[in-house]
Order: C-alpha cells, then structure tokens, then sequence
C-alpha cells in the first residue's frame, strides 16, 4: 500500500493543480470577482469529474478483477471500451460549456452581474481542457496497473511548469483575464494528455486499443460499477450549487470567494486520501477476483490504522499553518475575505481523517456489488448532510456553517455505516469483517489456506514438504499433495536463481497455498525482474534438454497456469 500510494497521490493531485494556480493569479492579478469565477465553476468541474471517476472507477475494478483472474483478453476489451467513453463524453461536455458561455446560459450558476461576464469567459477556456481532463484520468489509471508511474510523474512535473507559464503569460503580462486563467490549465492539461498517451501509441505497452465491436455487457457492467463511487462527485455538483446560493444570498461573493481559495487549495492535501482510496481499491478488487479474504481485510485495517492517523498529523499541520496559507490569496487581514478564509483553514482539515474510513468504505462496496450503501452513503456525503446543515447553520452562524457542516458530514456518514454493518450482523461490528459485512461463503477461512515468505535457498528447501503436509492435513490425496509441493518448490527455487541477483535489492517470495472444496491452488508472488515462465516452457537453451526442465515438468503436472506482472510484482496463479 505505502509503495505504490505516493504515485496514486500525484495522480490525484493533478487536478487540483490548476484550481490552485488559477486561485493564486485571479486574488492576485484579477481581482475578488474572477476568484468568485473560479469557484462558481467548481461545481461544473465536479460533475466532469464525476464522470472520469465512473470510467476510472467501473474500469479499474473489471481490470483488477480479471487481473486476479489472469484474463489478460478481457482486460484489452475493457481498456478499449473506457477510451471510447472517455472520448464521447469528453466531446459532449465540450459542447455543452461552449453553449453555456455564448449563449449566457449561465445564470444558474450565478445572478451576480460583475461577476457573470467573466465568469463566461472563464467557461470558453475551460472548455477545451474538458476532453484532456477526462482522457488523461484514465491513461493515468491504466499506467498504474502497467507498473509506468513513472510516466505520470514526469506528466505531472511538465504540466505544473506549462500551467504556471502560461497562467503568467496569459494573465500576467496580457491581461486576458478569466479567459487567460481558463486557457492557461486547459492547454496544460493537453500537454499533460500528450505525455501520458505516448507511451501506449509507442506500441510499448501489454493495453492495446481495438476497434472490434465493443461488448454492451461490459459496458453496461464499467457503467454500473463506477456509477454510484462516481455519484459522490455528481452528488457535490449539486451541493455546489445549493452552497453557492447560500453563499451569495446570506454572506455575498466575498463568502464564495473564500470557501473557493481555501477549498482549492486543501484540494492539494485532499490527493492525500483520494490517493489511498486509489491504491486501495485496486487491492480490494484484486483480492475480491482472488477471492482472498484476509487480504481484503487487512486492506481495511490498514486504512484505518496507518491512513487514518497519517491524516490526523497532516489535518493538524494545516490548521497551524491557517494564516500562512490564507496569506497565499489575501494580503489584508483587514478584509472581510481574510479571515473566512483562515477558518475555513482551521475548520475544513478536521473532515480529512473522517473521510477515509467513508471513501474505503465506499471503494470496497463498490467492488463487492453492495449497491445500497453505496447510493445511500454517495448521497448524504456527497449532497444531503453538507447542504442540510448549512442550510441550517447559515442564518446564525454565517460563512463557518459552511466549515461546520463539512465537519458534521464526516461524523453522519460513520455513523450510517455502523448503523449498516450492526443491522447486517445484528450486534454491533467487533471484527473488520462485521464492519465489512463480508459473507460468510467468501474466499477461504483461516483454515483453508497457509502462507510462506521465502527469502534465501535455504528457506526454499523445506517449502515443498510444508506445502505437501498442509494439502495432506487438508484432505487432498497424496498425488496432488506432491504435485503442489513439487511445483512450489520448483517455481520458488527458478525464482531465486534468477532473480535475486539481478540487483542489489533485498527480495522475497510469497507462496498462497489455498485448499478449498477439493481444489489446490497456489498464489506465488515475487518482487524480481519481470519473468513470465510460459516462455521458458518450451524453450531449451543450447540443445540441452535438461534446460528449464523444473518450469516443463509443472506445466506437466499443473491443470492451469496464469502469470501476470502487476504493480511490479510477478504473480503466478497454479492450479493443481
């Protein structure tokens, strides 16, 4: 988790770049109603948003599904299926902005006359970047499961320096206004786009696109899946809306643009837990596709044990660094505008740690087709609680009901899962798998599987008869239970020779021995170079037939083979 989370917070992060970039030049270069622009169009920006997160979302999950199921022609079919939908809905919400901003269609999102022409403006530039916003979301996902974060990083780094050029360029020195703030993050996000696709029109990568006839099936199921983890975006497109109202009926644009520049720029720190949403989720499926209970559990636990108090220090050092960051947008403590914006730094980060337990909880319901928690959960946190409580608090406490209400919304969404998982089991949850309210009939039971982690030869030399006596103890007969002990050892032994020398690096390899139902499977991973044994099976090196004879000999024996290198482990599945 910790290994592959620092990419999946950059990629989260991304988005929230130009929002920042944008923020600093309207406060500081335009003026108090370009930033109102700015924040006027967030809710818009959801709502697009929403959108790519379905397609990430509904795509990541069948990938990691059939990843753990080594269906490598099912994963082609649905990387061909989210480019497709990417595109059409990308062009469609084009459409749609460029409507709203030459037609002055826009008065729905806001009746302030100073501010609406530039908030049109605003909507011209940013609706070029719409398709690259959308399309560059999921090559950033299908580069995570490709093992090429690398690619998203040095992305991320091109993007943040042509978005600051050009926001300079555009607003500093030619004076264009929203329109310059727009454009500057728009072509930035094609670079970005750009950076990202290379790799697979290079032919480089295993995701190859196809133009066959798409299957309905699987995209109905992309759709199904990703739609309700998406609804909470959706969802806040139309709490954008409600609190902006409130926002300008009861505080003024002034309240519009504070909770805008505090609210984008802890968009940055939020890359933290949608960046462990990511990571997790993608385990979560996997393990699902594996059927791997424990896994799925300890996914869970170390979310709330390690992500949780890791949000907690983070949470807490924004809240002392409140009138640091406020000074970033606003430079007279005098103006109203300043100190809405320091408590919307005190107050907002304490939603942070709550929101991790909510967005796991989410991601994993998504994953396992728990279908009602996951609207009921997607619509109070992404709408009700926050719109009903500042609706409520507004009239007596003014801009802060907007941080209060964040705050309550984290605290309402735990308790509707506990409410959840105590109904399912009837007491309230003990273990994480009450919480998780995992059936009864998932995966394998403590007793049906073992676990070995071998580091060195010598650890090797003891795995097969290991292996051999747990099937035994199990109920399988003696001929399996030698197979499974000889094809552990033999694939264990091929790894460390060829494997743990190729570097420097300290290696390990983990064997999953599962017995279930009169079936024996094994789950060998390795950290080494990627190796696939399939193509050593027929292959003798030199004449000498005696070569790869111990990967021949468990392919002789085996009933089915899969490899698959994901997140830059080997993971081999036997099925004995």
């Amino acid at each position: 988790m910790f290994r592959l989370l620092p990419v999946q917070i950059i990629l989260a992060a991304v988005g929230t770049v130009n929002m920042i970039v944008s923020s600093y030049f309207a406060s500081n270069y335009v003026g108090t109603e370009a930033m109102s622009a700015v924040g006027l169009y967030g809710p818009l920006n959801m709502l697009f948003g929403a959108v790519a997160l379905m397609l990430v979302g509904g795509s990541s999950i069948l990938c990691g599904e059939y990843l753990g199921q080594n269906r490598q022609d099912k994963l082609q079919e649905i990387y061909s299926l989210d480019l497709i939908l990417s595109v059409l809905f990308g062009l469609l919400f084009t459409g749609f902005v460029i409507i709203l901003s030459i037609f002055d269609l826009s008065g729905f999102l806001t009746h302030d006359a100073a501010v609406r022409p530039l908030l049109n403006q605003y909507l011209i530039g940013q609706a070029v970047g719409i398709l690259p916003l959308i399309l560059s979301n999921q090559f950033s996902s299908f580069l995570f499961i490709e093992n090429k974060g690398r690619i998203t990083q040095l992305a991320v780094l091109v993007y943040i320096a042509v978005n600051l050029l050009l926001n300079y360029l555009f607003v500093a020195v030619m004076h264009m206004e929203a329109l310059g703030l727009a454009l500057a993050s728009s072509i930035g996000m094609w670079v970005y786009l750009l950076v990202e696709a290379w790799y697979f029109v290079s032919g480089r990568s295993s995701l190859r696109f196809t133009l066959k006839k798409p299957d309905l099936h699987e995209c109905a199921r992309m759709l199904k899946i990703g739609f309700p983890g998406a609804m909470a975006n959706g969802y806040q497109t139309f709490r954008g809306l409600i609190v902006n109202r409130l926002l300008e009926v009861y505080v003024g644009a002034v309240g519009i643009s504070a909770f805008a520049a505090a609210n984008n720029l802890l968009a940055l720190f939020w890359a933290v837990p949608c960046g462990m949403q990511a990571v997790s989720r993608m385990l979560m499926s996997i393990a699902i596709g594996e059927e791997d209970r424990r896994s799925l559990t300890e996914v869970m636990r170390g979310a709330i044990r390690r992500y949780v108090p890791l949000m907690c220090a983070i949470s807490a050092v924004l809240i002392l660094l409140a009138q640091p960051l406020t000074y970033i947008f606003y430079k007279d403590p005098a103006d109203p505008v300043f100190m809405m914006t320091v408590w919307g730094f005190r107050i907002l980060p304490l939603c942070m740690p709550l929101a991790i337990i909510c967005m796991h909880y989410i991601s994993y319901s998504q994953a396992a087709d728990k279908q009602i928690i996951v609207h009921v959960l997607t619509l109070f946190d992404g709408v009700i609680s926050v719109s009903l409580f500042t609706a409520i608090l507004i009239p007596f406490t003014g801009m802060n009901s907007v941080y209060f209400a964040n705050v309550i919304n984290g605290i309402v969404s735990i308790i509707i899962i506990l409410i959840y998982a105590a109904r399912s089991s009837r007491h309230f949850p003990r273990t994480i798998d009450e919480l998780m309210v995992i059936p009864d009939s998932f995966g394998a039971v403590d007793d049906e599987f073992t676990e070995i982690s071998v580091k060195s030869i010598d650890e090797a030399v003891n795995i097969s008869e290991d292996v051999q006596k747990f099937c035994l103890e199990r109920g399988i007969d003696k001929r399996r239970s030698y197979y499974a002990g000889l094809a552990a050892e033999e694939m264990v032994v091929n790894v460390i020779d060829h494997g743990f020398n190729k570097d420097k690096k300290d290696h390990s390899v983990d064997v999953r021995v599962v017995c279930k139902s009169d079936e024996v499977t094994l789950h060998i991973k390795d950290d080494c170079i990627p190796f696939d044994p399939e193509e050593r099976n027929h292959l003798t090196e030199g004449g000498d037939e005696a070569s790869n004879i111990g990967i021949r000999t468990v392919y002789s024996i085996a009933n089915e083979i899969k490899y698959q290198n994901l997140f830059g482990l080997n993971a081999l599945k036997i099925s004995i």
